[in-house]
């Protein structure tokens, strides 16, 4: 008989860690080749883990509940005598022992993410930062806490002068995303290796004096559109105590630690306008009465995403990103449109690839299937990666606007409050009129005041006007 084990595995998507949800199996069931044996959630969305050999369960090494990094055996399997182990049989460490381990030779797909390209494509976690309703976004405006001191450095001696620093490549792109010199940094693993704590202690350290006062101030962050699922409420709590603590995980962790990247990495403009939307909810009406446009979900959200659209095709240089190690601009010939969803289990913004080369109907169509896979909590990286622009909709809380925090490597962010009933000069009368307020905040590298003021100024006069929606296209 052989053990054999299987890891929390790496698809190649930036993935260190996931909560194991729920098991399937338990020690003595015999699984089979494929079978998902457990469901965890990464910092992308919850999905099932299928085993990729047959045998009988023979430990289950972490509890539900536990956070477990990506490479760490999870589950280990008897296998038969006959059959051909990819590894030899080796004592399972405990939970507590066990250490960080390359991912399997191995590795089977998880369901909803697909092959990973390239693992040099990874994502790389972000600086740790104030749990966002909404990010590339969503949730109502929540303050962001200050900025806590950077702690003492051990020590260890810097790196040699002249040599290259010692560092994973997700470790070097996280201190490339956040200006960081790695040959500043004191490393603290082993062999002189710069780890991911270094390099945001060597943030913290850079940001702490200049970050304390800003941070006392509210930042709005994006909210979820009207029909994404609101965010699951806190667990119930003694009512005699004084104090409740949340642990911060999943995908609220990375979109906090996304958040606090994002706000001390692209400097911040917002800018906002008040305007008449009553001709543009008139329309709303008449396209849900459209016999053509039968079975398809009509609301304001849509139209503003295409007048979003035409304002990036009168705008162009305003869908960009920002290329900090070539010191380069990139313009986006494609609009890959995000829309911010609460869901339960937190924020994230998936977006609409190619939005911009798609039909009113498309469109509708495409915002309707990102809701819903939103919602079961089955959106993959692939929806949430290479976003250009992003719409998040804080209205559907009542609020008027708010001052929206950039998805990081986009170049502007909308926010979109209430629609309501408000008194409004009207071909020289006052009338009670459909009035909001968005909010544009942009990257002030890649955008100058003047042109985020006339992308702004196009998105309103298209709603207020929505005949421009043919007559600029």
């Amino acid at each position: 008989m052989t053990i054999r084990e299987f890891k929390m595995p790496d698809v190649g998507e930036g993935l260190t860690e996931a909560e194991i949800l729920k098991w399937f199996v338990q020690p003595g069931d015999t699984v089979t080749d494929g079978q998902v044996v457990c469901e965890v959630e990464t910092a992308k969305a919850a999905v099932e883990l299928p085993i990729p050999f047959d045998g009988v369960v023979h430990a289950l090494l972490f509890e539900e509940g536990t956070t477990v990094d990506v490479g760490q055996v999870i589950i280990s399997v008897q296998t038969g005598s006959g059959e051909a182990a990819e590894a030899p049989a080796q004592e399972i460490p405990a939970p507590a022992e066990a250490e960080e381990a390359a991912p399997a030779a191995r590795q089977p797909v998880l369901v909803g993410y697909g092959v990973s390209e390239a693992s040099t494509k990874r994502r790389p976690r972000k600086a740790p930062a104030p749990a966002v309703a909404a990010q590339n976004g969503t949730t109502a405006p929540v303050a962001a806490p200050a900025v806590p001191a950077a702690p003492v450095a051990p020590a260890v001696p810097a790196q040699p002068t002249g040599e290259r620093p010692l560092a994973k490549p997700p470790v070097r792109k996280l201190a490339k995303d956040l200006g960081i010199d790695l040959a500043s940094v004191v490393p603290t693993g082993d062999g002189g290796v710069v780890t991911r704590e270094d390099v945001h202690a060597a943030a913290a350290a850079a940001i702490a004096p200049q970050a304390v006062p800003a941070a006392a101030a509210p930042a709005a962050a994006p909210a979820p559109v009207a029909e994404a699922v609101a965010v699951s409420a806190a667990p119930a709590a003694d009512p005699s105590a004084r104090e409740t603590r949340i642990p911060v995980k999943g995908v609220r962790k990375v979109t906090a630690q996304a958040m606090v990247g994002s706000a001390f990495t692209a400097p911040h403009v917002t800018e906002f306008i008040t305007l008449d939307v009553t001709r543009t909810m008139k329309l709303v009406q008449e396209l849900k009465d459209d016999p053509d446009l039968a079975g398809l979900r009509i609301n304001p959200l849509l139209l503003i995403a295409k007048a979003v659209l035409v304002a990036i095709r009168r705008n162009p240089d305003v869908n960009a990103s920002w290329d900090e190690a070539a010191q380069e601009i990139v313009l986006k010939h494609y609009v890959n449109l995000g829309i911010a969803a609460a869901t339960p289990r937190g924020l994230i913004v998936p977006n609409i690839k190619d939005a911009h080369a798609k039909t009113l109907g498309e469109l509708s169509e495409s915002l309707s299937s990102l809701v819903a896979t939103a919602r079961d909590g089955k959106t993959s990286p692939a929806d949430m990666q290479n976003g250009t622009i992003t719409i998040t909709n804080v209205g559907v809380f009542g609020v008027d606007t708010g001052t929206p925090i950039l998805n990081p490597g986009e170049s502007a962010i909308l926010a979109v409050g209430a629609i309501k009933l408000q008194p409004w000069v009207h071909k020289g009368k006052v009338k009670p009129r459909q009035v909001t307020t968005l909010a544009l905040s942009f990257d002030h590298r890649l955008i100058d005041g003047e042109l985020g003021s006339k992308f702004l100024a196009d998105i309103a006069a298209v709603l207020e006007h929505p005949r421009r929606l043919v007559t600029w296209s």
